[in-house]
């Protein structure tokens, strides 16, 4: 019987059958002027066509199933043989063949690859974030690996690969590869030189037996990981594939998956090695060196990650607010809601700039732009991916009670957005990075402050900013308490700059009035009456395409 109590009215379309990137005015913009012009048809064409999947209904489809039907754990067969497998929903492979189809992983070899490699990782992980996490660990293999020219020839063509190929087989046999990453231990955590897991040496130059485990090891069914482990000369790194050469598996026992807050869809496992079979990467005792600039391009992609995040959580809240009226109009028109997202809008904004500006960095690479990236990396890492959670939280609020509903997948974005603060070291541990670079590396403060001196003179709150910040880096009292404070007002400057040269007046006006300047609140929704509002929510608009787009 059909029900005939109302009319259903005021609903929202959608978000869906939309063009990701061509609809995200500042992402289309840093791709402008970080790709040089006789690329930029090229990368702008295949963007377009990573944001029309990304805004498809079919891969939001594959982001829903991935995260309703997480990954299960296969320790033994039906006859009781060990096999340590992970089964993933379908959909979880298609994401993940998507987005390595679409060079997600190839950035090391590509004309301009970073930037176009981290634009499309913020277009595509607002699909779906789970699989980001061995698409990150994939691509930041690359440069450890490196430091074994023959292990980099065996590998890094299998990691750059636009071919995506699921089952544990020796790699020789695979035309593509995923690597991932083991650190953690259970007593140490952050600490990596705390580590247990002992590496005897074997006859054959650079194999090992390792013996020990990993408290934290994702997507386990990658074809190998770089992990850590005490050899005779120290804490060293070492290649361990999940499959040997000769076909037969590789000790590595998974315990249990862990059962986590959010990024459901991704299997992150407890794991033991008992007789694993590894080759050592780098020198011995060189390990944290070794894998250092690997922990850096993941910790740009938590920047990236937090941003996508942050982008998707603010259309959603600008589209919403567009089509759905109450007291009289539609939201978007009311002054305080327009407030709430010009400030989100703001946020956003903000972060997107600054971490496409630090991809930029890895394409240049000068000695300035690496000593550059060495500060603002952590920086960056430390406060973007902190206001991630606060502003979904917030985006959510303005869909009201819908917002609260799994169906609008604004809880989803919710459970993710405290990830990227704790991936790859929290927030204590990129302030002290912050202290470490400023004490042991003057050319990383020199790089820095070139940078934001870049926009001196363009705006009094930001001229004020880079002196109070100057004023706090020459007090050395107590200033590792202070290093959160430290960190936090360098990446708001650092932003600053970056805005006050490239957004709108009305944009940079307005996050130097209340990010700079003081005139804000302690919650979002707090700017400045007198400022452009409308201006800075209408550029947010995902139903406004950037017009080469």
């Amino acid at each position: 019987m059909a029900a005939t109590t109302h009319t259903v009215s005021n609903q929202v379309p959608p978000l869906v059958g939309y063009d990701v990137f061509a609809a995200d005015r500042v992402l289309t913009e840093a791709v402008r002027r970080h790709v040089p012009p006789g690329l930029l048809a090229g990368v702008r064409g295949e963007l377009g066509e990573l944001g029309r999947a990304a805004g498809s209904a079919q891969a939001q489809e594959w982001g829903e199933r991935a995260n309703a039907n997480p990954p299960v754990l296969r320790t033994h067969d039906r006859y009781g043989h060990r096999i340590d497998e992970v089964d993933f929903h379908p959909a979880w492979h298609r994401l993940l063949g998507h987005a390595v189809s679409a060079g997600l992983t190839g950035a090391w070899h590509r004309p301009a690859g970073h930037v176009r490699r981290a634009a499309g990782f913020l277009v595509w992980t607002q699909a779906e974030a789970g699989h980001g996490c061995p698409l990150s660990m994939t691509h930041a293999a690359v440069p450890a690996l490196r430091t074994d020219p023959a292990l980099a020839a065996e590998w890094e063509p299998l990691l750059t690969s636009s071919v995506y190929e699921q089952g544990l087989r020796p790699v020789a046999q695979k035309a593509g590869a995923l690597l991932g990453m083991g650190m953690t231990e259970k007593q140490g955590g952050t600490d990596v030189r705390s580590n247990t897991t002992r590496a005897r040496p074997l006859a054959a130059a650079g194999e090992y037996l390792l013996t020990g485990h990993k408290w934290f090891c994702s997507a386990p069914m990658s074809d190998g990981f770089l992990v850590l482990a005490q050899a005779p000369g120290g804490l060293t790194c070492f290649l361990l594939p999940r499959v040997l050469p000769d076909g037969t598996r590789n000790a590595f026992a998974l315990q249990r998956l862990k059962d986590k807050l959010g990024n459901r869809s991704n299997a992150s496992a407890e794991v033991e090695f008992d007789g694993t079979w590894a080759r050592r990467v780098g020198e011995e005792g060189h390990g944290v060196r070794t894998i250092i600039e690997m922990v850096a391009a993941t910790r740009l992609d938590c920047v990236l990650g937090s941003a996508a995040l942050m982008r998707q959580a603010v259309a959603q809240a600008v589209h919403h607010c567009a089509y759905r009226s109450a007291f009289g109009g539609v939201l978007i028109e009311k002054p305080l809601m327009r407030n709430v997202l010009a400030d989100l809008a703001l946020e956003s904004e903000a972060a997107t700039v600054l971490a496409m500006r630090l991809a930029a960095a890895y394409d240049a690479g000068t000695d300035s732009e690496r000593a550059f990236l060495r500060i603002a990396v952590p920086a960056a890492k430390y406060w973007v991916t902190k206001r991630c959670a606060p502003l979904v939280g917030e985006a959510l609020e303005c869909l009201g009670g819908n917002g609260y509903v799994e169906e609008s997948g604004m809880p989803r974005l919710l459970r993710e957005a405290p990830l990227n603060s704790i991936w790859e070291g929290s927030g204590n541990v990129q302030a002290l990075d912050v202290l470490r670079a400023l004490q042991r590396e003057p050319m990383a403060l020199n790089a820095f402050l070139q940078e934001v001196g870049r926009a001196r003179g363009a705006d009094h709150r930001l001229d004020r900013a880079i002196k109070d910040m100057l004023t706090e880096l020459a007090d050395l009292d107590g200033i590792e308490a202070r290093a959160r404070r430290l960190a936090e007002r360098m990446a708001l400057v650092l932003q600053g700059s970056l805005l006050v040269r490239w957004a709108p007046p009305e944009v940079a006006d307005a996050f130097c009035a209340s990010r700079l300047g003081g005139d804000w609140g302690a919650a979002f929704g707090t700017l400045p009456h007198s400022l452009d509002l409308a201006s800075v929510v209408e550029r947010a608009r995902p139903d406004r395409q950037d017009e080469e787009g």
